[in-house]
């Protein structure tokens, strides 16, 4: 466990050489250089963004949550953390956050997972996971790096809260984001950034209603 550290950032948007919206629902997919600045923004509150990083160059090299967690010995992401690949590099670190906590534990929502926790009804519902596959297959970056489902590793949940219980449980619970909350990263190395905005509707990880994030990069 770890305490959360609110720290903002003194980034003008209006610099921004990418800002950009995306659909509540929809993946997003950019390339961002080592030692640019991207920011993700909660436009209006408890949204859910999962998102993978990939090394740029080598999508063997990805994101990697056990080495993250086990490394600095935190479960959860905010400022002053570093986002670690498989290979044991630092991808990212966390330079401002004024959320203050996002999980690294709760993984994305799948036709599965929606079927297992909630009802069989909800298997053909949109998921995390479906984006995650319409962007391997359709975005241009990931057709580069010859990325498949095969290249889907745990993924970090920015502004969702999944508290660990004391018998060791996962709960799903209220987020602690806000409107206009955001999580802002240095990139350490050229990396493929990939994200589904979480279009989950059966817990309040967003608040039973998806909505719009702002996605920002600085030189």
């Amino acid at each position: 466990m770890n305490t959360s550290t609110q720290f903002a950032s003194p980034l003008d948007p209006s610099q921004a050489l990418i800002n950009e919206i995306c659909p509540a629902g929809e993946p997003w997919v950019k390339a961002i250089k080592r030692g640019q600045t991207f920011r993700i923004v909660d436009l209006e509150g408890n949204q859910a963004v999962d998102t993978l990083f990939y090394n740029a160059h080598d999508a063997l090299e990805r994101y990697s949550a056990t080495d993250t967690i086990s490394r600095q010995k935190k479960l959860y992401l905010t400022a002053g953390s570093e986002l670690y690949s498989n290979f044991g590099n630092v991808m990212l670190t966390i330079t401002a956050d004024t959320c203050g906590r996002h999980d690294t534990l709760g993984g994305a929502c799948a036709a599965e997972s929606n079927t297992v926790r909630y009802a069989l009804e909800k298997f053909p519902m949109h998921s995390c996971r479906d984006n995650f596959l319409h962007a391997l297959a359709h975005d241009p970056l990931c057709q580069q790096l010859g990325m498949s489902k095969r290249d889907l590793p745990s993924n970090i949940n920015f502004f969702m809260n999944v508290p660990v219980t004391e018998s060791g449980g996962l709960e799903f619970a209220d987020g602690v984001s806000a409107p206009g909350k955001y999580v802002e990263m240095r990139a350490e190395m050229d990396v493929v950034v990939l994200i589904s905005n979480c279009p989950q509707l059966n817990n309040p990880c967003n608040a039973y209603n998806p909505t719009p994030i702002r996605l920002l990069i600085w030189d």
